[in-house]
């Protein structure tokens, strides 16, 4: 039976008077009013003093200021997961907004779906947990505890509305996503997770949100007020809010809190002997009203805490935002940065200094608050009631500040390109005062305010970047992004910063950073670029972006350019953190993670094996990842990866060739291996509807592109042999057909005139026409390791359009073009060898390259026409027509010469007429006389026949 001061024993009698005149139904709402008064009572008599909290809100954060000033305490306990309070350490290092961050990658303990594990718990300058930490940082003999939950229990203890938890609204923009995919832990939740009774405290309130709620009704009512009467009026709210604004299902989570942090509580003063008026529990309000056993000292019930699963957590610090605190707790935009403001506000007027932590914080000795001010703990027990009856203040600096904002937004809208004027200022504070009065408020609040300017001054179209709402939310404080120092960032972050610096760019800045780098001036930046590589691999773009450079197997770079966005992501680096102290560390776990895990194939292998060529230069890596894909390529029964593992091995082989080392034994034990795999599995490949002729390409592509590699490895043809004969038994399908002929002509087991043959009949077939891009579609794909059969290819295209009628090619022109727009690339260039030619460029020496040979042109795959001629009897020629041709025949040069100089063409020589034959004519007539006395003359004079031959110029 909780006993009640005068005070609240009226206050009590006052609202049950209140239940019976205007109740239907006094009696539950009597023991309703009854119950929260005795909460009230309850914690207000408990020994150890209790300070209750709202999350984020500064009057809280104002009265612990008060409060720490005005009687230091020996021990704080602040409601936060126990194993958080090691990072509190570095947070004297950082600007806030921050979060303190738990983080396992993987655990045993929990189901796959919650996985990664991470809790956040975000802290802000205009809170009560910051302020209480910085005051113990700075006092050492204040002792600093949290007694919440740890971090394991989070996920013990509410996993399943974790699991079912889903996001409604996507984040906004980046800023908002700071948290990632983190839990949010906070102290002082008081938001009702009951729906119908939130509906109805907003629809009676004129409010849209809970944050509206609570500035307006709760905020602005208790931040000037004395410290019992802040207390007694959060005790009532956290009361209320337990008892009708908590679902059965959050209350029982609270109840196991509650007793995990009073055991604590109890554990920490008894091993350290500290009285009950020594120390201070800061919880959130509704924890006040707690039913457990174990709440308060004047009892020594303690609860059994459960063991914790042997998942290994990980501790640090995290930049946030206000934007990321407001996504991660469900506030509407602005929440955070109008309770900052109204912080700064309120420490002006009550002009004392809050606690801040920095490399410079000294111990304070001195309080800054005058004797005899407010918080004093000897007031009237009459407070309460008091502060529930008396009418609410008017603020003349709240009407001064609306001021300021009226004409402050319309400035800021001039400069985002709308039309505003000074008769806008002024129908924003009407606006805003008559959305107070229709809201039934005594003076407008920042809401009244946002509603007013949009209302006055948004236009159907937003001339620039920011809407009105935006550009009211900048003005009442917008959005902050913390930073984590460098003293308090992981190893590894650490290690990025100083192997960077050399670049001399601001890597805590929130703006994009540029780096410029010339090797050949500046080498020393070449481990820079190595780093800045191993970030873009490791993280993507998001953190550094490659705008000029390329990162290929044995490129080397002469300059690069980069966007630098490290301070702006900071929490990407600090993540990565958790996972290794180098990031050649994490991206050598991350290889080995892909590859030995049970979803590997051959090709994730091999790409991580190049990638490891790429990204860490170590042999060693790339020599056991190069074996595990040779396993792995045994393992496998189909050719779905054939493409991609050709192409990669093609690369690497050619990359190891210009090494000074040559091909390493895990490379050529790679290509012997594929080599005989592939031909091994070309019947089933064939015959097999599910595998494409794509991945049968790619498996051609393989073995008949590095087969001289293969062969001089020990590998044996016969076996590929034997291969292609079975495919041939068991392959149908007309786009297969062509690849199988193309390795059969490869190995002289099939010649082109029996291919051409075939299709001769194909295109004479109209049936068999419609097929034809099917087979088509199979020589294209040889082109990949046949570049010869490209003007075969060229052959195929140009019968077709010259042979079958335009009413059978125009209907599946279209499906012969959609066959062959995916290898375009093939049809352009040909990478497979160096040697090679596209089938354009075949095409190009196929035809004539001006249009005035085509009348001439014949296609070379055609036999050359000849046309018949008639034969004409021969001219028997005289006695000197013989002597004249006799002449001409044995006198060529001369005889070419003088038609030169008649301006005849060069002359053709009958190839079966030799001056020989030419001097034989007519040999069977019988000399005269003379002519056998010349005869003789001139065989018996031989040096004398010389000189004349020689003066008519014949030869010989």
């Amino acid at each position: 039976m909780v006993i009640l001061p005068a005070a609240l024993s009226s206050l009590q009698a006052q609202l049950l008077d209140a239940a019976n005149k205007f109740a239907t139904d006094a009696q539950p709402v009597s023991e309703l009013l009854e119950a929260i008064v005795n909460d009230v009572a309850r914690a207000s008599a408990e020994p150890l003093e209790i300070f209750p909290v709202c999350h984020h809100s500064p009057s809280s954060a104002l009265q612990m200021v008060q409060r720490l000033h005005r009687k230091p305490p020996k021990a704080i306990y602040i409601e936060l997961c126990e194993d958080l309070l090691r990072t509190v350490e570095d947070l004297k290092d950082c600007k806030l907004p921050v979060a303190l961050q738990a983080f396992a990658a993987e655990s045993e303990a929990f189901p796959p779906d919650l996985m990664p594990l991470s809790v956040v718990a975000p802290l802000t300058e205009a809170s009560a947990e910051y302020q209480a930490i910085a005051y113990a940082l700075q006092h050492l003999e204040t002792q600093l505890v949290f007694v919440d939950r740890a971090v394991d229990f989070v996920f013990q203890w509410e996993h399943k509305q974790l699991e079912n938890q889903e996001e409604e609204n996507a984040p906004p923009f980046d800023e908002a996503k700071m948290h990632g995919t983190a839990v949010g832990v906070e102290i002082g939740k008081l938001e009702p997770t009951f729906d119908q009774f939130l509906a109805f405290l907003l629809r009676n309130s004129n409010t849209r949100h809970f944050a509206e709620w609570w500035d307006q009704y709760v905020e602005q009512a208790i931040i000037g007020a004395d410290y019992k009467t802040y207390r007694q009026v959060m005790f009532l709210i956290g009361s209320l809010m337990r008892r009708l604004g908590r679902k059965d299902k959050d209350v029982e989570c609270d109840r196991l809190r509650e007793k995990y942090m009073w055991t604590r509580i109890k554990q920490h003063m008894a091993a350290n002997k500290i009285a009950p008026d020594e120390a201070i529990h800061i919880c959130g309000a509704a924890h006040t009203a707690s039913d457990v056993e174990e709440f308060g000292l004047a009892n020594d019930t303690i609860w059994e805490i459960p063991e914790r699963t042997s998942t290994q957590l990980l501790y640090g610090l995290i930049p946030s935002s206000f934007a990321a605190i407001e996504y991660q707790f469900n506030h509407p935009a602005g929440t955070v940065s109008l309770a900052e403001s109204t912080w700064k506000k309120s420490l002006s007027v009550a002009q004392i200094k809050p606690f801040t932590l920095d490399k410079s914080s000294k111990k304070q000795t001195k309080s800054p608050l005058s004797k005899g001010g407010r918080g004093d703990r000897n007031e009237a027990e009459d407070a309460l009631i008091s502060f529930l009856t008396r009418p609410p203040e008017l603020a003349v600096a709240d009407t001064e500040q609306l001021l300021h904002w009226c004409a402050e937004i319309v400035a800021l809208a001039r400069k985002n390109g709308y039309l505003a004027s000074t008769a806008d200022s002024i129908a924003i504070y009407q606006t805003s005062i008559l959305l107070a009065n229709m809201r039934n408020r005594v003076h407008p609040t920042p809401y009244d305010f946002q509603d007013a300017a949009i209302t006055c001054l948004e236009k159907d179209r937003t001339p620039k970047k920011r809407n009105i709402q935006q550009l009211c939310q900048i003005l009442l404080g917008g959005d902050r992004i913390g930073t984590v120092g460098y003293e308090s960032l992981p190893p590894l972050a650490q290690n990025v910063y100083d192997r960077l610096a050399p670049l001399n760019v601001n890597l805590l800045a929130k703006t994009n950073q540029r780096a410029l780098m010339d090797f050949k001036q500046q080498p020393e930046l070449l481990p820079c670029s190595h780093v800045l590589w191993r970030l873009n691999y490791l993280l993507g773009n998001t953190l550094v972006q490659p705008i000029m450079g390329e990162r290929t197997l044995g490129f080397k770079p002469i300059q690069e350019s980069w966007e630098i966005r490290i301070g702006k992501y900071q929490r990407d680096i600090i993540m990565l953190g958790y996972e290794g102290v180098t990031i050649e560390q994490v991206l050598e776990q991350r290889l080995k993670k892909a590859v030995f895990g049970a979803e590997a194939r051959a090709n994730t292998t091999l790409k991580a094996a190049e990638d490891s060529i790429l990204y860490l230069n170590s042999p060693r890596l790339t020599q056991e990842l190069g074996y595990h894909a040779i396993s792995l390529l045994r393992q496998e029964m189909g050719a779905e990866d054939a493409p991609q593992i050709f192409e990669r091995v093609r690369r690497l082989v050619h990359y190891y060739r210009a090494t000074p080392t040559g091909l390493p034994d895990w490379i050529k034990q790679f290509v012997a291996t594929g080599y005989s795999h592939y031909s091994t599995l070309l019947p089933q490949a064939f015959g097999d509807r599910g595998t494409s002729p794509e991945q049968i390409a790619g498996m051609l592509g393989f073995i008949f592109t590095l087969e001289s590699l293969a062969l001089s490895l020990g590998c044996n043809r016969s076996q590929l042999i034997i291969g292609v004969q079975q495919a041939g038994q068991v392959v149908h399908d007309p786009a297969k057909l062509g690849l199988l002929w193309t390795t059969e002509w490869l190995l002289k087991k099939r010649t082109l005139e029996e291919i051409r043959d075939f299709f001769e009949e194909v295109l004479a077939n109209p049936m068999l026409a419609t097929a034809f891009p099917d087979y088509l579609n199979g020589f294209i794909l040889s082109l990949t390791f046949a570049p010869r059969i490209g003007k075969f290819v060229v052959e195929l295209l140009s019968k077709l359009f010259a042979s079958v009628p335009d009413a059978v090619l125009m209907p599946w022109l279209p499906s012969l073009i959609l066959r062959l727009r995916p290898y375009g690339e093939i049809l352009r260039t040909a990478e497979s060898s160096s040697a090679s030619l596209s089938l354009i460029c075949e095409a190009a020496a196929s035809f004539p390259s001006h249009l005035s040979e085509f009348d001439r042109w014949q296609a070379p795959w055609l036999e050359p026409v000849r046309v018949p001629t008639e034969e004409t009897p021969k001219k028997e020629l005289s006695e000197e027509e013989t002597q004249v041709r006799q002449l001409v025949f044995n006198a060529r040069t001369t005889t070419e010469a003088m038609a030169q100089l008649l301006g005849v063409e060069a002359l053709t020589w009958d190839a079966e007429i030799t001056p020989s034959s030419a001097s034989a004519i007519d040999s069977s007539r019988r000399l005269s006389e003379d002519e056998a006395k010349v005869q003789a003359l001139l065989q018996a004079n031989p040096a004398t026949r010389e000189a004349i031959e020689v003066l008519l110029g014949v030869s010989g």
